[in-house]
């Protein structure tokens, strides 16, 4: 049975499901939930439903012949125009989803109801500010969709809008959209959609909101899956790019970060590292410093601390290399292999420390027969309310702590 109520001009379509209905045996019955009709009730209930035994003698003909062979499914790439890059510098104070929101709105204006461009549809539920979709809110005002708070129900429309000739993008935060919304992104995954799902205030950097609104583990959410896309950017830069990347890249996309302001991941001249000539490749592990006694491999915002401790480490004589890597699911193997060698690794990440980068890498390690040291550092239980500083240290994910721990790992 469907109802409709308006309340201050929007339509609330109430829905109540009836098992079974049309089949007089079988309605509202709970035992015939999972299981079919059987002996006399089939031609029953076929009669009841307009159908009869003879149809069902030919599907049950049909069947022993070879099986359907399905769809075949090729994801289509986008015809869009991303645009020139924007690289912010050490004196830009920006956090990774104003460079996204910044970056959709270019794009999105550049390609605004163009002739034989890909149309790009936004979702979003209640969350624009946060998310940083309200700017392409203004300048593609017909091609902006506010679902409200409803965010399976959006998973779920914005995946089946990929598959219709669009680039739907869903912005949420990652709890919402990874963990609440995982069923719905495991649908997308089977139906071969192309979403482009931006999951913001992810791990203990969304701070004061405390453990409910924690995402730790989107990275192991979604390596569960086979088809979906893992980014997870060091700066603002990076997120520029990989934004630009990812709106013309076929098939499901993840963009994760956090909420905090970042600096720009800088080269040793002072330099923009993913500056005017970095190129975002996805799988590539970055060298963002060089260094012959350990490695810091780093994942996401924890790539300007990854550096920081670098520095804390070379004025205690120590060499540290440190990578980045914002592309966990697809990490090159033979490039981490080369770049590691025999060295110790530490590896840290805002997420699961078990389920994250540093359990990827350590697979690689192991399933190629290669003995190295490791240290993952991460978050290791729920963290407290407070300041993304704060939460950080009560974890032990500091800057001192990860330069301590490669200390630990050397002695």
């Amino acid at each position: 049975m469907r109802s409709a109520a308006a309340f201050d001009g929007c339509a609330v379509i109430l829905c109540r499901t009836v098992m079974g209905k049309g089949v007089s045996f079988m309605q509202n019955i709970p035992d015939y939930h999972g299981k079919p009709a059987s002996g006399g009730d089939i031609a029953k209930a076929l009669e009841e439903l307009g159908g009869s035994m003879e149809m069902y003698e030919k599907a049950l003909e049909m069947r022993k012949g070879p099986l359907p062979g399905g769809r075949d499914i090729h994801a289509k790439k986008p015809l869009i125009d991303t645009g020139m890059p924007r690289t912010y510098t050490r004196e830009d104070k920006k956090d990774n989803r104003g460079a996204f929101g910044k970056a959709l709105a270019e794009v999105g204006e550049l390609n605004y109801k163009k002739e034989g461009r890909t149309p790009i549809l936004v979702f979003d539920c209640d969350l624009a500010g946060s998310v940083k979709v309200d700017g392409f809110a203004k300048v593609c005002p017909d091609y902006f969709i506010e679902a409200g708070i409803q965010e399976h129900a959006t998973a779920t429309v914005a995946g089946a809008a990929s598959s219709a000739g669009v680039i739907s993008v869903w912005a949420d935060f990652g709890v919402f959209a990874t963990d609440e919304a995982y069923n719905q992104q495991r649908l997308n995954d089977i139906n071969r959609a192309a979403l482009k799902c931006v999951v913001t205030h992810t791990g203990l950097d969304v701070g004061e909101d405390g453990m409910t609104h924690q995402c730790i583990d989107y990275v192991g959410l979604f390596r569960n899956m086979f088809g979906w896309k893992v980014v997870v950017p060091a700066d603002p830069n990076q997120t520029d790019r990989a934004t630009r990347w990812m709106l013309a890249e076929p098939g499901n996309v993840c963009l994760a970060m956090g909420r905090s302001v970042l600096p720009v991941i800088l080269k040793e001249d002072g330099s923009p590292f993913y500056g005017n000539d970095y190129t975002f490749i996805y799988g590539k592990i970055d060298l963002l410093r060089d260094g012959n006694d350990a490695v810091i491999l780093s994942m996401g915002h924890f790539a300007g601390r990854a550096v920081a401790a670098h520095d804390l480490l070379a004025d205690r004589g120590i060499r540290a290399k440190i990578l980045h890597c914002a592309t966990p699911l697809a990490m090159d193997s033979k490039e981490l292999f080369g770049l590691v060698g025999d060295l110790p690794v530490v590896t840290c990440e805002d997420h699961h420390a078990d389920t994250g980068i540093g359990s990827i890498a350590a697979a690689k390690f192991g399933c190629a027969g290669k003995a190295v040291k490791m240290l993952n550092m991460g978050v290791t239980h729920y963290g407290c309310s407070g300041a993304s500083t704060e939460v950080m240290s009560e974890m032990g994910l500091t800057t001192e702590d990860i330069a301590s721990a490669v200390e630990g790992l050397l002695k």
